[in-house]
């Protein structure tokens, strides 16, 4: 069924951080309503938004990674390409930044 992608350890790590994440959202949204704020974000948000735009971000940092990994193997002279582990660090404290500050 999912043979087509390619299931590495981070990957499957990524998306049960997703699902922990929404889990735990839906958990917190039943002990404690949220409540409209302002942010950085340009408008109004809820949680959940935040949650919705961190994730387009942590998606978005997750493929630019992909996409330059190669080139930095050059340009570093790497014998190998960068660990994925460090977009998955740096799409969370992206993530987090945005659920605390957005």
């Amino acid at each position: 069924m999912f043979e087509w992608m390619a299931w590495t350890t981070p990957v499957a790590v990524f998306f049960v951080c997703i699902a922990l994440m929404l889990i735990g959202m839906a958990v917190w949204e039943l002990k404690s309503p949220t409540t409209m704020r302002k942010g950085f974000l340009p408008m109004e948000t809820t949680r959940g938004d935040r949650l919705f735009v961190g994730l387009l971000s942590a998606a978005y940092v997750n493929l630019a990674f992909v996409g330059v990994s190669g080139r930095l193997m050059e340009w570093l002279s790497l014998e190998a390409e960068p660990s994925i582990w460090f977009s998955f660090v740096a799409s969370m404290a992206l993530l987090a930044w945005v659920m605390r500050k957005g």
